[in-house]
């Protein structure tokens, strides 16, 4: 189950990496913002085949918290990061630079390390509203906070940081409600996924990320959304993951590993992403 759940999670990750390349595509020739610029993008064909990647990605996604624990799924769509320089790539007739694939080692040897080191293990499917209440208000008083701060006022950087990591609380709260939904659906059927509160919810709050992931992309330099938003998910999902659903972590000596993995990512990351922005010219 760990291992299907692993093949649908890379999927997803692919797929995801298609989506915002296309995105990005269509929302760096917009000078709008909020709705409005939804509204310019939803006539845009580069945009529909984006949002198509999208909802290839949350299909994936879905499977793959149905077989595995959210600490394990959520860090593995790191791996979005590097399947979209090799999409980006050819979409924008440019050439990933030899340094760029430093960023795409340390990305794929750190996740390695890092989930080889934690072994994420243990789940449930659903939590108690003793659980879910205080998730929610940290999640969304976070996201609120963070949009308030990415006034229109601030740097271009640090604005799209901000919306960039309030669309990455968006995205892990996202799956933590997507988790418990399709539990509900895969335990009792249909009509109960239907009655289920998280399926409205991760509807809701999936939304909430892209409107907010839009506006990050079109508020400042990649190099400056793309880390907190593949970094953001990532630790908020593993922090959901085991408040919520009871997932666990290896400690102890294991945390050496895990630390080092995970700066290896940090520092991919950030290759990463000043490769993607050199490719997609911006």
């Amino acid at each position: 189950m760990i291992e299907l759940a692993a093949v649908f999670a890379v999927a997803g990750a692919a797929s995801n990496a298609a989506g915002t390349a296309f995105q990005r595509k269509a929302a760096s020739a917009s000078r709008r913002g909020g709705l409005r610029l939804l509204g310019e993008l939803a006539r845009r064909p580069a945009w529909v085949l984006g949002m198509a990647g999208v909802i290839g990605a949350a299909v994936c996604q879905s499977l793959a918290l149905v077989n595995g624990p959210l600490a394990l799924v959520q860090p593995l769509f790191i791996l979005e990061l590097p399947f979209a320089l090799l999409i980006a790539g050819p979409l924008m007739h440019r050439r990933l630079p030899r340094w760029g694939w430093w960023g795409v080692g340390g990305v794929v040897v750190g996740l390695a390390v890092l989930l080889a080191a934690a072994a994420p293990h243990g789940a449930t499917d659903q939590a108690g509203m003793v659980r879910w209440v205080p998730a929610l208000a940290l999640c969304l008083g976070a996201m609120a906070a963070m949009v308030l701060l990415a006034g229109r006022g601030r740097p271009a950087a640090r604005r799209a940081a901000l919306l960039a990591a309030a669309s990455a609380t968006g995205n892990a709260l996202t799956a933590a409600l997507l988790k418990s939904a399709t539990g509900t659906f895969a335990d009792d059927g249909f009509t109960a996924f239907l009655r289920s509160w998280q399926t409205y919810g991760f509807a809701l709050a999936g939304a909430a990320s892209v409107l907010l992931l839009e506006n990050a992309l079109q508020a400042g330099p990649l190099a400056a959304a793309q880390p907190a938003l593949t970094i953001g998910d990532a630790v908020v999902s593993l922090a959901l993951g085991i408040t919520l659903f009871d997932e666990r972590v290896r400690t102890g000596w294991w945390l050496l590993p895990s630390v080092c993995g995970a700066l290896l990512i940090v520092v991919g990351v950030m290759v990463l992403s000043r490769a993607v922005q050199r490719i997609r010219g911006r």
